[in-house]
């Protein structure tokens, strides 16, 4: 099987008319004549992988990933001194925040760059509807394949902005210039018609497409087990979508694809595979966005600037840099503390309380500590360079020093600048810069060392086959299937079977000498396997994946009604910081721009 990677960009034909939803003057002026282009199976393929590299910068980029973490209870954009430092135009504190508007910069910019995914779907598959198979040198089954990829790859993108933009979207499957409205002015009725669409796609799809056996040859392409994830996780939401239930059926064909109906797959031993070199060897992989250093790769954003968070000499602690990589010391995980007790020298305080505990109880947030202290992955980073391998942990917290932590204490910079750079679990203004210290603070009031960093994505040295940058992006793996199981069964009241399913997934996390013990209790913060219990397992499996907004806190009904951090603690002059957010939040209002040049769009309810 041929592996359509992002660095086969070619010299596909530039496609005009992506942004159709938004722009009422846009012209096509390097349109080439399908008949002319496509020559040869080459020229398709290449075509084909235009849509994956599209896919790839518009889905595992910085917009959508800011758009469904900063707004959850794991991922913050922290600043510090009010915004002395970080501020950025505040274009990600409102999202933390929860006070974004029509008119918000990244609203606007993943907007942009998801239709741009659609637009170039909709023109290839209309030049590819005229194409004749024997004219090309291939199999009409391999030109469906090619289609069926195509039209899956729509479907997702098509998934991801209705998780952000429900009943508001159109529906646009045309090449043609003719800009589409809102699918419906009705709001439920247009959400069943875009699930509708998006169901139909994948069941008409799935059969064409190849299924993996085991080889790895399809991880890089929509193939069947992928189809199949996409529609299990569809299924999963429908409530969410369109007010249905749909759990049963969800749980069965995640089954399916648990016992190979679409791929041979199984779950990994050492969740390390999921994010290293070659992480498509992995038998958990069902399909991941291609990666290669100078071809595209989406992991130079998402680990370096969004998931690691470093301060500024990220290179010190790692041994090496990268080129045109610059870190963001701004995200860092949701602080497990308050500010209670007395200030330390290196920041924090020495006796601060849990948020886990009373008189919080919080079933929320505090990611780090939601991990059992035998949990392998609650272990700072490290890496070997010697042998070129991983310690188990995937955080840096407390005092950081030079080569993965065995060198001279390392010196933060900014608000610190010259001090011990020691990242603490909490988050406030510990000199007391422009604000006083509050028992909790918003992320408008941090500090250089706030907040425990996030390593999912092992950076590398450069000089190993690319560095990081090099390691492919997982968006579907078999565990979420084992998840969907879990879930479904916890809402029909059998936890017991939903804990064994989460135990298939979590049991790789502790040692053969302490497993039964841990999996044998809730974790950190619960006392009973149940549904509150579920919902941080998904948190914890899937932590910085960009997943926690649309696929759990909106489910769940926790997105807006849960109680996190400094939700109804904080105070902030001139803004409100409730408890139980606004409702109107559960989806994002369509940009401005495109309403202002799209008449026949809807705004979702109560913007």
């Amino acid at each position: 099987m041929m592996t359509i990677k992002c660095k086969i960009f070619g010299v596909v034909c530039l496609m005009a008319g992506l942004t159709a939803c938004t722009d009422l003057d846009e012209k096509v002026y390097d349109r080439i004549d399908a008949s002319v282009y496509y020559q040869n199976e080459a020229s398709v393929k290449g075509a084909v992988a235009a849509i994956y590299n599209q896919t790839s910068s518009t889905l595992a980029g910085e917009n959508f990933f800011h758009l469904s973490e900063y707004p959850a209870d794991q991922i913050t954009w922290r600043v510090w001194n009010g915004g002395q430092w970080g501020w950025d135009e505040a274009m990600k504190t409102v999202l933390s925040w929860h006070n974004w508007t029509s008119e918000s910069t990244i609203i606007n910019n993943a907007w942009k760059g998801a239709w741009t995914a659609v637009g170039l779907a909709n023109l290839l598959l209309n030049d590819l509807e005229g194409l004749d198979a024997a004219s090309l040198g291939i199999s009409q089954e391999r030109l469906e394949q090619y289609v069926a990829e195509v039209r899956t790859l729509r479907a997702w993108n098509y998934y991801c902005i209705f998780e952000l933009w429900g009943g508001a979207l159109p529906l646009n499957t045309s090449a043609s210039s003719e800009v589409p409205g809102t699918a419906d002015a009705d709001w439920n009725t247009s959400c069943k018609i875009i699930y509708d669409f998006i169901a139909t796609e994948l069941d008409e799809t799935v059969k064409a497409l190849a299924k993996e056996d085991g080889s790895h040859a399809t991880v890089n392409r929509a193939n069947q087990g992928m189809n199949r994830m996409l529609k299990a996780r569809l299924l999963l939401n429908a409530e969410v979508f369109i007010g249905e239930n749909h759990y049963d059926e969800c749980e069965a064909l995640s089954k399916e694809i648990i016992n190979g109906t679409y791929g041979s797959y199984g779950l990994d031993s050492n969740y390390r595979n999921l994010y290293s070199i070659d992480n498509v060897k992995s038998p958990e992989v069902i399909f991941a966005l291609a990666a290669e250093d100078g071809q595209g790769a989406a992991n130079a954003i998402s680990n370096v600037r969004t998931m690691v968070g470093m301060w500024y000499g990220y290179a010190d602690y790692f041994g090496q840099s990268y080129d045109g990589i610059g870190a963001w010391n701004c995200v860092c995980l949701v602080p497990s503390f308050d500010n209670s007790g007395n200030v330390l020298p290196t920041g924090g305080t020495d006796h601060p309380v849990c948020f886990l505990d009373a008189p919080y109880g919080d079933k929320l947030g505090a990611p780090y500590e939601r991990f059992d202290n035998r949990d392998i992955r609650k272990q700072n980073y490290v890496y070997d360079a010697a042998s070129k391998t991983h310690g188990p942990g995937m955080f840096l917290k407390g005092e950081v020093r030079a080569n993965f932590g065995k060198g001279d204490v390392l010196l933060a910079d900014a608000d610190r600048d010259g001090q011990a750079l020691v990242y603490v679990d909490q988050l406030g203004t510990f000199l007391n810069q422009g604000r006083n210290l509050e028992t909790v603070m918003n992320p408008r009031w941090g500090e250089t060392n706030s907040g425990v960093r996030l390593v999912k994505y092992p950076l590398y040295p450069n000089d190993d086959q690319g560095g990081f940058k090099s390691i492919d992006d997982v968006q579907f793996r078999l565990a979420e299937a084992y998840y969907n199981i879990a879930e479904c069964e916890m809402r029909k009241g059998n936890s017991s079977e939903a804990k064994n399913y989460v135990d298939q997934v979590r049991q790789r996390y502790f040692t053969s000498s302490n497993r039964a013990a841990a999996l044998s209790v809730p974790g950190p913060g619960f006392t009973n396997f149940d549904m509150d219990w579920m919902l941080s397992e998904w948190g914890k499996e899937y932590l910085g994946e960009g997943n926690r907004r649309r696929t759990d806190l909106r489910r769940f009904d926790k997105f807006t009604q849960g109680t996190w951090w400094f939700w109804g603690r904080a105070t902030e002059d001139g803004v409100n910081l409730p408890a139980t957010r606004d409702r109107k939040y559960e989806w994002y209002p369509l940009p401005q721009s495109a309403l202002s040049v799209n008449p026949g769009l809807v705004q979702n309810p109560n913007y």
